[in-house]
């Protein structure tokens, strides 16, 4: 399991993303036996690469769709949107829509945390791509998501995204408008102050 959480619609049940590409439900503390999503034959997995987190936006019981991060079969990040079907808890694998992309250099520092925060816009963890002493100095490098958390807008209906206009480097030259804070090296997991909305990074740091 690389990831636990809600869906924020009344249900009390729990979403369990396992790394190899699954996300399966424990319901009335009963571990369902059929996975929610099963995406397996897309993701590649293990060491720091697979299945990473799923967020479900605000409003989730009336919209029946939610996202999820992952490490492609090349090795790169994808935040995905799925629908559910009928039934509450199985999604549809087949209606895959890729919101971002990310190329990752190196098999590690995939960040991989999604959450949505209490201005209702989707938070994205990117590592700084990987190998060690970060080569590339992508955590300083601004012209790239890598190292980087991200601000984006998936719910305006602007496709893929929308970049919210009070984002800190919004018009920027060469500055990537996606970019909320910089100099990270591997946010693995973050979460909101639900008193007062600061947000929490746990970063995976190196030598200082």
């Amino acid at each position: 399991p690389t990831h636990v959480t809600h869906a924020g619609d009344g249900s009390g049940r729990l979403f369990i993303t396992e790394q190899e590409g699954r996300i399966v439900i424990v319901k009335d503390s009963v571990l369902l036996s059929v996975p929610f999503l099963d995406i397996r034959d897309r993701v590649s997995c293990c060491g720091e690469r697979g299945l990473l987190s799923v967020a479900f936006p605000p409003g989730y019981r009336e919209k029946r769709y939610f996202y999820v991060n992952y490490t492609d079969k090349a090795g790169d990040t994808k935040v995905a949107r799925y629908r559910v079907t009928k039934d509450a808890d199985r999604a549809d694998p087949a209606g895959e829509e890729i919101v971002l992309s990310v190329q990752q250099p190196y098999a590690n520092h995939n960040g991989g945390q999604l959450a949505f925060g209490p201005d209702g816009y989707l938070y994205i963890g990117m590592g700084d791509g990987g190998s060690a002493n970060d080569p590339y100095g992508n955590g300083q490098k601004m012209s790239t998501l890598l190292g980087k958390l991200l601000r984006i807008d998936v719910e305006s209906g602007v496709r893929p995204y929308a970049v919210p206009p009070s984002n800190p480097f919004v018009g920027k030259k060469e500055v990537r408008p996606e970019i909320w804070a910089s100099g990270l090296r591997n946010p693995w997991r973050f979460s909101f102050d639900r008193a007062t909305g600061d947000l929490f990074i746990a970063d995976v740091g190196q030598n200082r």
